[in-house]
This record gives C-alpha cells, structure tokens and sequence, in this order.
C-alpha cells in the first residue's frame, strides 16, 4: 500500500509507540485518525502530525467498550470519508504473579479484576476495533491492512499472566484474520515487540533498567521509532499477511 494520502487509524496514539507511529505515517503523508483516553496528549500528538506535514483528528474512546467503538469509527468516516487501515495498539499492563505464598501462607493473588481489566483493553479491544475497521474497509472494496501489536511476552512471561494471554490471543487472531480478510483486500499482520524505551520503562529503577538491557543481545532497549518503522513495512509490503514480525533486539532468539 502506497500511505500517502491513506487513512489509518491508530489506537493508543497519545504517547509512546501509538505516538511514534502516528508521527512516522504523518511524514508519509498519512492521514490519521488518533484514539485514546487522554485528550491532552491526545493533542500533542496531532500537533507533532501536523508538524510532519499531514492532517490528524483526534479521537477520545474506550476501544473496550463495544458501543463507542462503534461511534468512534463511525465518526472517523463520517470525518474523513473512509477508512484504510488500522493500528491495533492500545494496551494496558497489570503485572502480578498468579500466586505468592510466604511463610506457609497464601500472601497474594492475581486478582480477577486485574486480569479482566487488562483482558478487556488489549484483546477484547482490538477485537471490537478490527471488526469495525474491517467492516467498514470490507464495503468500501478498496482493500486494507490491520496491524495488531503482540509483544514478545506472548511466549509466556514470569508476572503477566494476563499480559501473556492477551499477546498471544492477538498473535493468533491475526493469523485468523489473515485468512478470513484476504477476499475483501484486507491484509493482516502483526510486532511483537521486546524492550522498548518508552514512558513506562524509563519510570523503572536504574539497577532494573541495567538487568533488563544486559539481558538483550543488542545491549539496548529498542526505540519507539524502530517500531514503527516495522509496523510501516508491513504496510507497505503487499505480500505481507498473516505473520508477525519480532523486534526485540534479539532476545527471543
């Protein structure tokens, strides 16, 4: 797919990796449909788009919750007149182990609502937002392309259970929807990303941080940018459907 002049819209897009590949298809000349929680950073990321040289509108919704993901992508056809692909990577972390137990006793469990909470955003969400996105892509016959965001921890990851769930949930979905899109034009594909330089890991303790990045073959975190300059290519790579590309410097070698 050529972007330029495309519509695409990304979840999660007020900061961090949402942000990064908002601010990478702006200087493509991408229009961009930005949705998240946070109007505010909301805002300064439709600036920075504008400032790379493309339009953005920008978009406050929980994708969790079916009937304003319904209104959300209505709104941005009604806005811009269509929809051309889509970025799946809104997400939130709840992180705590299954169990602990100390002293002989059970100390703490990772409790339901921490698991739902997290399952709701990012699986249940970018199945509410794929399937709009695909519907309205679908009657356009203009073809498309999704892009969910996975993560490395599908694999399985000491304290995100549910994290690890819902990252191989989207991993598998996308191979799902590979199949079922590919006769409406609609390719689907999926970074799974490792440790990325972001808001959350440069919160962590320098002693944390050390450990994490000794652990990368590359000897570093990865940067937003490097993201999205993968999640690019599988847009612009029209043979690509159905696979997930891993960006993590190495570590799940």
């Amino acid at each position: 797919m050529d972007v330029k002049n495309k519509v695409v819209v990304i979840t999660g897009s007020a900061q961090g990796l949402g942000r990064a590949m908002a601010v990478e298809f702006a200087r493509k000349g991408t229009k961009i449909a930005l949705i998240d929680l946070n109007q505010d950073k909301l805002n300064e990321s439709k600036a920075l788009c504008e400032k790379a040289g493309s339009m953005a509108i920008t978009y406050r919704g929980d994708i969790s919750q079916e009937s304003e993901v319904e209104a959300l992508f209505n709104n941005i056809v009604k806005d811009f007149g269509q929809i051309d692909g889509l970025v799946n990577n809104a997400g939130i972390l709840r992180d705590g182990l299954l169990v602990k137990v100390k002293d002989g006793k059970v100390e703490k469990r990772l409790s339901l609502k921490d698991w739902q909470d997290l399952i709701n955003v990012n699986l249940t969400g970018v199945f509410l937002c794929t399937r709009e996105a695909s519907s309205k892509i679908a009657l356009q016959g203009t073809g498309g392309v999704i892009v969910n965001i996975s993560s490395v921890s599908r694999a399985g990851n000491m304290g995100q259970t549910n994290y690890s769930a819902a990252k191989a949930g989207v991993a598998s979905m996308t191979v799902v929807w590979a199949k079922e899109l590919a006769r409406y034009g609609i390719r689907v594909g999926a970074v799974a990303p490792g440790f990325i330089r972001t808001e959350m890991t440069a919160g962590m303790r320098p002693e944390m941080l050390e450990k994490m990045e000794a652990s990368i073959p590359l000897k570093r975190l990865g940067t937003p940018e490097e993201i999205a300059e993968s999640v690019l290519y599988i847009f612009e790579n029209d043979y690509f459907t159905g696979r997930v590309i891993e960006c993590d410097g190495g570590i799940r070698l």
